[in-house]
């Protein structure tokens, strides 16, 4: 028998299911409303004689002639078992026979295969014309050749045929095509319905019942109907207001301040009532995660334990003995772990003081609730020892950090040139063809798996086998693991970018600015994240091109980079499909990565580099580190901290501070003391707007920096402090394009030491000693920076899209 499009995983025994992820969704799931009249596309055949239904059949699928001839042979043979069963209609007789039950296909009623074959397709038949509405386990128990081309053809519905058509230019491979028109093909069929009647709470009730059924394609946990779902919302037939991808229908949306509360059950109502009211009045002013965290805070951590301690508990007018156990009880957690209690003492508090306030100007609302706090301001006081306590700690974790980094982007760095070469040969390999990369002898393989593959997507993973250690290795999916962990680590260095941040960028936020010089500066726009506002920062050379990178790895094969959706886990938000940067394709759908997915990204490159580097063995990088190191590199290379804060994002120049204050304790002092002095002496004319004469004289500052050797990037407005002893100065940034005449400089210095030498010259020898060491290491630095980066153009924007952007006006 031909290849079936149904599953083929149909055991009588139903097997386990895991739990799903998905509990509450976004959509709620409900079958289709029963029709007044069921869907008849070639009349109302339910009573009909079996002569009559080959005579309907004959004429829906004239072709080919060996098929119509065992499709009549079938209907016999089906017609004349279902007549053994009570009924007046062909439903209900097939409902008594027992073959609308799970693990009963109905080519078992005959030994033989050509009579089991023309027993499925007379099924088909049955089925597409609306004959018999069976049920989902029913359906997927019997193995249809191409069931959606059939059904298609009986419906003759236009819009079904436009959905059709959609699938059809879908940007995806012919078998996820194919699944797309079998999902809504079978949701019509066991849901008794038109296309016309199908929702999105129909559509995603037979995606939850197909996976609770245990009967997906390949894996019992996974959810049917993706790319069903986009499409159907790509071409209109769902409501706008519809969430555009299946995912995004099954994830939890956000919860109102009563859904908040009433999670966890209070007992008292009026006290519950209290909860909702200032949760709503708190809503305005925060975002969703905050707002969840504080009806964790104060109705399970706060009042559920008042309640536990005391369960005639009314008011918030604590004793004092039921606050010590209160106290007591938030140290702990329920599964008996400690628990830092500052954060719930602060919200409590908080709780207590709001209520004061809003009493003043509305007693006749909060005025009967408002009650002294029974935290005290010495326990408030006490947290800020624990504070600094957690800051050392950090301190300490950057210190230790900063000089691994070197090491993690030489490894990450390394490891994606290794796949990607390894990648290159080994695809151009016949199969059980040896080759070497890297001194490693690798045999190419081509698996039944990826036979598989290849008829399905067209393509199959690259995969081979290390003879030193026999390990199989597919080396597509290494390769694509190996540069986005490249990516990610380069981004993250070179941006100071928080993690939302990172996940957010897309194509969107490339800019530029063109200088009236002709010079054109790459910017990145990055979206307001954690403080709520938008930041514009310049790209280095080393970030373009890993930006560079990402766009061309999402283009190749396609003129534009694909629309992804993503999901905020903080917000319960998803997002409209966009051009994101830093997504993967998975399966029929493209997405982008979770934060949960980029640190396990991080701590499986920890992991492999412990193996090689025993510095790692206990310590792996976190996101928000690279953001501190950003931080410590900037501002021990000169950067004002008040321009670091606003690379940053920061509102508040005490946070930069926090995060490089892995310096010496006389450093920092010193630098605060000097923008103490500073800010002292500023005059408020500096805040008024950028004149012309100002922005050209910022401008020309930035000419002046122009070396022989390079660029001198010095702080604005600032003087070389250094005497011009380039070479020497850790501020002068070299050229590539000039490491020819460093050998020159280097010629001559050495020519200069022998003549020293011989005169005697002993301070002589020690300066040019010194000039020597640095001109190499800024030679070594500038030729391995070269190495690594590759200017790709910036694309031209037209006129009306360059603006002048806005920066601090220039002080002395």
């Amino acid at each position: 028998m031909a290849r079936t499009f149904s599953d083929r995983r149909t055991s009588v025994v139903r097997r386990e299911v895991p739990p799903t992820k998905f509990a509450r969704q976004a959509v709620v799931a409900a079958p289709a409303f029963v029709p007044e009249a069921p869907p008849q596309p070639q009349g109302d055949l339910g009573c009909a004689s079996i002569e009559d239904i080959r005579t309907v059949a004959m004429r829906v699928w004239p072709e080919p002639v060996s098929r119509v001839k065992s499709r009549a042979r079938g209907l016999g043979r089906l017609g004349e078992h279902l007549q053994r069963f009570p009924g007046d209609t062909w439903q209900q007789r097939w409902e008594a026979s027992g073959l609308n039950a799970r693990g009963n296909p109905v080519r078992e009623l005959s030994a033989k295969s050509d009579a089991a074959a023309s027993l499925t397709q007379a099924l088909e038949a049955m089925f597409a014309l609306r004959i018999i509405q069976p049920t989902l386990e029913a359906f997927r128990s019997n193995q249809f050749k191409d069931y959606p081309a059939a059904f298609l053809t009986a419906q003759n519905d236009p819009e079904l045929n436009r959905y059709a058509a959609a699938v059809e230019n879908a940007d995806t491979t012919r078998h996820f095509k194919r699944w797309a028109r079998f999902d809504v093909c079978c949701a019509l069929t066991i849901q008794g319905i038109t296309f016309a009647d199908l929702t999105p709470e129909s559509f995603l009730h037979y995606a939850i019942a197909t996976r609770e059924a245990a009967m997906a394609a390949y894996s019992i946990s996974t959810y049917v109907g993706h790319l069903a779902w986009q499409v159907l919302h790509e071409i209109g037939h769902f409501p706008k207001t519809t969430p555009p991808t299946l995912r995004a229908a099954l994830r939890a949306p956000q919860m109102t301040p009563t859904q908040l509360v009433d999670q966890y059950d209070v007992a008292s109502p009026s006290v519950r009532q209290l909860l909702i009211d200032y949760l709503d009045r708190r809503s305005a002013e925060l975002d969703y995660s905050s707002l969840s965290s504080l009806a964790t805070i104060l109705v399970l951590n706060f009042w559920k334990n008042v309640e536990k301690i005391n369960p005639d508990q009314a008011d918030l007018r604590l004793s004092e003995a039921t606050y010590q156990q209160w106290r007591a009880a938030i140290t702990l957690r329920e599964d008996g772990t400690p628990r830092r209690a500052d954060g719930v003492l602060f919200s409590v508090r908080a709780l207590y003081f709001d209520i004061q306030a809003w009493a003043v100007h509305e007693p006749q609302r909060w005025a009967i609730w408002s009650v002294p706090c029974p935290i005290s301001r010495s326990e408030i006081r006490a947290t800020a020892k624990r504070r600094r306590r957690a800051k050392e700690k950090t301190h300490a974790t950057i210190r230790t950090l900063q000089p691994l980094l070197p090491a993690l982007v030489d490894y990450v760095d390394s490891t994606y040139d290794h796949s990607r070469q390894l990648l290159t040969i080994a695809t151009a390999a016949e199969p059980e063809q040896q080759f070497v990369v890297n001194s490693t002898v690798y045999t190419r393989l081509f698996t039944v798996a990826d036979q598989r593959r290849e008829r399905l997507h067209g393509t199959a993973n690259i995969r081979v086998r290390d003879e030193q250690t026999g390990k199989a290795i597919n080396v597509t999916l290494e390769e694509d693991t190996a540069f986005w962990s490249w990516a990610i680590v380069e981004t993250l260095r070179h941006s100071g970018l928080r993690l939302e941040e990172l996940l957010e960028l897309s194509q969107l936020s490339i800019r530029q600015y063109q200088r009236p010089n002709g010079e054109v500066i790459a910017l990145l726009v990055v979206a307001p994240s954690k403080t709520d506002r938008e930041r514009v920062i310049p790209m280095s050379a080393e970030l373009f091109h890993i930006i560079a990178c990402i766009i061309r790895r999402l283009t190749a094969n396609r003129a534009t980079i694909p629309l992804a959706t993503r999901y905020d886990v903080h917000e319960r938000i998803t997002t409209d499909p966009q051009p994101f940067l830093f997504q993967r394709r998975i399966g029929q759908r493209n997405e982008v990565m979770t934060p949960g997915a980029v640190g396990e990204m991080l701590r499986r490159v920890g992991r492999r580099l412990a193996r090689q580097d025993q510095r790692f063995a206990d310590i792996h990088f976190r996101p928000h580190d690279f953001r501190r190191l950003f931080a410590t590199d900037l501002v021990n290379h000169g950067l004002p901290i008040h321009i670091g804060a606003a690379l940053l994002g920061h509102l508040n120049l005490e946070t930069t501070r926090g995060y490089v204050a892995v310096f010496e304790e006389d450093v920092v002092r010193h630098y605060q003391a000097h923008l103490q002095r500073r800010r002292a002496v500023r005059p408020t004319s500096e805040y008024r707007p950028v004149t012309d004469d100002e922005w050209t004289e910022f401008e020309e500052h930035f000419d002046k920096r122009k070396l022989e050797l390079g660029n001198c990037g010095r702080p604005y407005a600032t003087p070389c402090s250094h005497e011009h002893a380039c070479i020497r100065c850790p501020m002068l940034h070299i050229d590539p394009k000039m490491i020819s005449r460093l050998g020159e400089i280097e010629t001559d210095l050495v020519n200069r030491r022998e003549r020293a030498e011989t005169e005697g010259w002993i301070g002589e020898i020690e300066g040019i000693d010194l000039t020597l060491s640095f001109l190499r290491s800024k030679r070594g630095e500038t030729e391995r920076m070269s190495r690594r980066t590759i200017s790709l153009g910036i694309p031209k924007l037209d006129a009306d899209h360059l603006q002048k952007p806005c920066l601090p006006v220039p002080t002395n």
